[in-house]
């Protein structure tokens, strides 16, 4: 059972990847160049303490939680060290290939192109004249860059794939002897998904058919948010704070969902039994609430994991901030608050933990229930009765 499950896992997850990864190319990207052009210019401050009073807190950690279309690695000497990442347009049927580091963090235009830093399209690139200001009769061209966040999904993926293929192997190798390795970990967390979160909401005749999408998502939730909590390369990115993968998630649920429905889910949401006539003729107010519950699911869904993520990477930043806010009004102070800065910091990053681990089991937890709700079949009261009895 469990090779079968890992070779339908493989297709799912490449399949999933994909859709992934358009939506993330797709979105419109916000470019975290504020941070960088201060880090450059901080070497000519008058003093430290000038420029420790000029921190913005908020500043920093939008910047790491934001995509960008290079990946801030550290500051060397005042100057910022990143990898740059490659620059995809579609600019009126044009393909534009080229690679962001020839922004120079945003401070340059290249090839006609920039990277807007104020006013409606901040964070995009846009196109620009020859003498450098913006081109506001031309259009904003079409983006499929690989941002940050696009390539901190690539690692993901690829590591979910190194880890079950070498699963997947020892398993076709060694059919009958006991897990051993990587197999030890895999295999729990699978059984986990399968006794506690599949076979309970939607059923044991069933279950085996949304396996291999709930296997994804809660894998892939699970191991991005550990990725995330690493503070260096390749860590560090908010791709599961991220709306644009978040939501792509909450759609695959929501479509599986609404196919999967069967004769008894669809009669239930249009004609809700035991609910008085008068809530349904002549303005069919039942019918309308159970529609919109319909959105507002994967709506929660998305927005849950979103916002969880995102939370916690904010307090965790706010305590590291808090040295230095502290330390613009006098370095003594800055000193003195740092060891409760970094146990609270300590303190979260543990308790994100937890939370990496939650997150991914109540996604999984709530897309097994929507599945078991669309394919549960509905019996008469006495059937039921005698079904309990027995």
């Amino acid at each position: 059972m469990i090779r079968k499950l890992l070779k339908n896992l493989k297709l799912t997850s490449a399949f999933f990847g994909v859709f992934l990864t358009l939506a993330l190319s797709v979105q419109a990207t916000e470019v975290d160049t504020l941070m960088h052009r201060d880090s450059a210019t901080s070497a000519e401050k008058v003093d430290s303490a000038a420029s420790a009073q000029e921190f913005n807190a908020g500043e920093m950690i939008i910047e790491h939680i934001i995509d960008s279309h290079e990946w801030h690695i550290c500051n060397w000497h005042g100057e910022p060290v990143s990898i740059p990442l490659p620059v995809i347009l579609l600019d009126e049927g044009k393909l534009v290939v080229f690679s962001s580091g020839h922004f120079k963090h945003g401070e340059e235009a290249y090839q006609g192109y920039k990277l807007e830093e104020d006013g409606p399209n901040k964070g995009k690139i846009v196109k620009v004249k020859e003498d450098g200001t913006i081109n506001e009769e031309a259009k904003v061209p079409l983006d499929f860059s690989i941002t940050k966040a696009v390539l901190s999904l690539f690692i993901g993926v690829a590591l979910i794939l190194i880890i079950f293929l070498s699963a997947a192997k020892r398993y076709t190798a060694n059919p009958n002897r006991a897990p051993k390795g990587i197999q030890s970990v895999v295999e729990p967390l699978i059984l986990f998904v399968r006794d506690d979160i599949a076979i309970p909401a939607i059923g044991k005749a069933k279950y085996m058919k949304y396996m291999p999408y709930l296997l994804t998502i809660f894998f892939f939730i699970f191991i991005n948010n550990l990725l995330g909590l690493i503070p260096f390369f390749p860590g560090g990115v908010n791709l599961t704070g991220n709306l644009a993968i978040t939501m792509v998630m909450a759609i695959f649920t929501f479509l599986i969902t609404t196919f999967s429905g069967n004769r008894s889910y669809w009669v239930h949401i249009v004609n809700t039994p035991g609910v008085p006539w008068w809530l349904k003729i002549p303005i069919p107010l039942m019918p309308i609430v159970e529609i919109i519950g319909l959105i507002t699911k994967p709506f929660v869904l998305m927005v849950r994991l979103f916002a969880n993520i995102t939370a916690g990477h904010i307090i965790l930043l706010g305590f590291m901030s808090l040295i230095f806010i502290f330390g613009g009004m006098a370095a003594w102070i800055g000193f003195a608050v740092s060891p409760v800065s970094i146990l609270f910091g300590v303190f979260m990053s543990l308790l994100e933990l937890l939370v990496a681990f939650i997150q991914a089991y109540v996604f999984a937890l709530l897309s097994a229930i929507y599945f078991g709700m669309a394919v549960e079949e509905h019996h008469n009261e006495h059937a039921e009765g005698h079904e309990i009895q027995h």
